[in-house]
């Protein structure tokens, strides 16, 4: 049995799980050294074959993150390894061995001692080109690779040498096998009983009550289980039991157990829930835990508050559209104050609208009115060559809807974007990804398909809202999803997508690979992007260019020479710390290269209700990872794209997307990216620089203990007194000079502003 610690200040709490250590005689550890070949042939399968000469790579990481190149195509792993027959003593049930592998990038066959085991997107392998049918197998590189065989299998060669071999078919971004755990074991009790947990959101009654659903399932055909659920409630803070409940359940074969706690407590205060059953012929115990939702960003106040960027960009005649953020006590009454010739604004809706011609900057004094107060704001519009002068705020389809989306779920969409209030904090554009494309007719149009039958009374209808629209390609023949690319239409599409009102291009490498298979000079990366980027600029329209190619060839370094207004740093991201924190935390390399209309983009945000396609599910982040993912994502001033329904935004999800202090890290007009300040394996500092000439500082707890971590004012090149304030609490907490100590929960963040009191230096 494998035991979590955790440290909440003076009480440590022991938790059990059906994991087990490397050090149990109860498991085959593979995590070892594994030998690794690039290329492809079928008798590298064959337990006999010599490999004594291939590399060496680990399996928890893909390839190129230890050092080997980018490879699109195939590869191959091999490892050796003996099976011990007193294995099968160590287990209840005595019946199956279990080989579990991490997870696969992008697709697997598996060979035990030459037989094939398993396999994911398999068409993938029957294919000489296999682009068509990589596509339709997308997905499978983040399941859970779990092989089971009968002990009694003959594939199976117990008390001497084994060999398992791994045949991969990777296609753009990292490839190879990644994510943990990498070991043999017998399958038993705890293997089919398990918790869920994480595929819901946490619901609050009021100020008081948090409330989560849960399942327990058994998934053994053929054994019914019987035990006690026990289910408590600690505060991280103190490790008091705050819940406590124990029942009888018993699991009959292939069910589930639904039920729920209701749990009053301080819904600001971080508790840990504990779910565990002890099975009663067994003896097994399975457990698992999950943090609560907690709340940290106080509730909107009456008052009128004006939000949003503080600067603004247009190119001369271009359509003008700017919706005020702010919140209050509706009904609010919007004005703007010396607005210039050529713009009107609606002054029950905030939005305003029109046209300028000259190349000038003005400033323009936002005013938002309730029966409580007013609020008065700057803001500068700039008229000249550049857009976008904040990162881009607002909604992706991709991530919640995948090939799925529709008009019905993008109009859904922008509905809730203003239903919800999420407007009225800043979050503007509803972006439709892949999915939407027909083909191009005879005169070189592109078409829309019948999920989407009028993009323009669409692009009207998001407009109408004070919203802005954007939409998706690929400069190659076809999309990632299949669908039609520009290649070869880049003037039409570009006409359309302005005729359409669009706002946003997301331009993505997908099947131009096919074109340019192996880049490896500036101008091939850039190449396709030149071509969209003047069809762009020949359109009388601002449509925000962000380039979708991953980060290969440094994209952070000449991104700006295609014109482009972001681009994707980093591969795809999914809802788990490994992908969160890997692509967050390694963008340091990309930060001078960030300024107003010219951004690094780490991908979309990952909260919420997610899933890629019909099926969604709660995010799988911890609530501390979330906040942490905002945290770092504001620092970063990358653009922040929702990846979830935005017809199920839960409560806490809600607190997270609505904190306008920390959306303004995100929104400083300075356009600073924050740079590393403090590397530790167990957490990291970061800095960002504001207009006001305050640092935004993040702590980051790397670790899944809570842990006080010190941090010195000369290594953010400060010294003197500063004020300190908690912006995700909107707290002021004192002054503070030389050093100050923060605790900061597992896998969280402290995220703090540091003001110039007198005699404060920021060097």
């Amino acid at each position: 049995m494998r035991y979590i610690l955790f440290l909440p200040v003076t009480v440590m709490i022991f938790l059990i799980t059906s994991c087990s250590t490397k050090q149990s005689p109860s498991i085959v550890d593979l995590s070892k050294p594994w030998k690794f070949k690039a290329g492809d042939d079928l008798s590298w399968a064959a337990p006999g074959f010599a490999d004594a000469a291939w590399d060496s790579i680990l399996p928890g990481k893909n390839w190129e993150d230890q050092g080997f190149d980018k490879l699109d195509g195939f590869a191959w792993y091999r490892i050796k390894f003996y099976i011990p027959s007193t294995l099968k003593g160590t287990s209840y049930l005595k019946d199956s061995l279990q080989i579990l592998l991490g997870k696969i990038d992008d697709c697997d066959e598996v060979f035990l001692n030459g037989e094939m085991i398993g396999e994911n997107g398999k068409t993938i392998f029957q294919k000489k080109e296999p682009d068509e049918e990589f596509i339709k197998a997308r997905g499978t590189w983040y399941t859970d690779r779990k092989y089971i065989l009968p002990t009694l299998d003959p594939r199976i060669h117990w008390d001497r040498e084994n060999i398992l071999a791994v045949r991969v078919y990777d296609k753009n971004g990292p490839g190879g096998m990644f994510a943990s755990p990498y070991l043999i074991s017998m399958l038993d009790v705890p293997d089919y009983i398990s918790f869920g947990i994480k595929g819901e959101a946490f619901s609050f009654e009021g100020d008081s009550v948090m409330k989560k659903k849960f399942t327990i399932q058994n998934t053994s055909a053929k054994n019914d289980f019987t035990g006690i659920l026990t289910i408590k409630a600690i505060l991280y803070e103190n490790g008091i039991t705050i819940y406590e409940r124990r029942s009888k359940v018993t699991l009959l074969k292939n069910d589930t157990v639904r039920d729920s706690v209701m749990i009053h407590m301080d819904l600001s205060k971080p508790a840990v829930l504990l779910f565990s059953f002890d099975e009663k012929n067994s003896g097994k115990t399975i457990s698992e835990q999950i943090s609560s939702a907690y709340i940290l960003t106080p509730k909107t106040g009456e008052l009128p508050r004006i939000n949003g960027p503080k600067v603004f960009g247009i190119r001369p005649w271009s359509p003008f559209l700017f919706k005020i953020a702010a919140t209050g006590k509706p009904p609010l009454k919007y004005n703007a104050i010396n607005l210039p010739k050529g713009l009107v604004i609606d002054t029950n809706s905030g939005i305003i609208t029109g046209s300028l011609g000259k190349k000038e900057e003005y400033a323009v004094t936002l005013k938002v009115e309730n029966t409580q107060g007013c609020a008065i704001r700057d803001l500068k519009i700039i008229v000249g060559n550049a857009i976008s002068l904040t990162p881009p705020m607002g909604w992706n389809s991709w991530n919640c809807w995948g090939l799925s989306v529709s008009d019905k779920k993008v109009r859904q969409s922008a509905e809730s974007m203003i239903s919800s209030g999420l407007a009225n904090h800043g979050w503007t554009y509803i972006n439709i990804d892949d999915g939407w494309e027909d083909k191009h007719d005879k005169d070189g149009k592109i078409l829309t398909n019948w999920k989407f039958p009028n993009m323009r009374g669409l692009s009207d209808y998001v407009h109408s809202l004070g919203l802005k629209i954007g939409i998706y390609s690929s400069p190659g023949p076809r999309t990632c999803g299949g669908y039609e690319g520009s290649y070869t239409f880049e003037e039409k599409d570009a006409q359309a997508y302005a005729g359409w009102g669009i706002d946003y291009l997301k331009y993505d490498w997908c099947s131009y690979g096919n074109i340019c298979p192996n880049p490896n000079t500036a101008d091939q990366f850039q190449h396709p992007y030149q071509i969209m980027k003047r069809a762009i600029r020949r359109v009388n329209r601002d449509i925000h260019y962000s380039l979708c190619q991953y980060g290969m060839g440094d994209v952070w370094t000449w991104g700006k020479d295609v014109d482009g207004n972001s681009w994707r740093t980093t591969g795809d991201i999914d809802d788990t710390w490994e992908s969160m924190s890997g692509i967050g935390f390694s963008q340091g390399p990309c930060s001078p290269y960030a300024a107003p209309g010219r951004w690094n983009d780490p991908d979309m945000l990952v909260v919420g209700y997610v899933g890629w396609g019909p099926s969604l599910h709660y995010t799988r982040l911890t609530p501390d990872e979330q906040y942490t993912h905002l945290s770092l994502w504001c620092l970063l001033a990358a653009p922040l794209l929702i990846g979830c329904d935005l017809d199920q935004l839960d409560p806490f999800t809600m607190n997270l997307l609505t904190n306008d202090e920390v959306l303004d890290v995100n929104q400083d007009p300075l356009g600073k990216q924050a740079t590393r300040i403090k590397f530790n394996p167990d957490y990291e500092i970061w800095a960002k620089e504001m207009e006001d000439g305050s640092r935004v500082i993040g702590v980051f707890n790397l670790t899944e203990k809570p842990q006080n971590i010190l941090v010195n004012l000369k290594d953010l090149g400060l010294s003197g007194a500063f004020e300190m304030r908690d912006l995700w609490r909107q707290k002021d907490l004192g002054p503070v000079s030389l050093s100050f100590e923060k605790h900061v929960l597992p896998h969280g963040v402290a995220l703090l502003n540091l003001a110039q009191r007198n005699g404060g230096i920021a060097k």
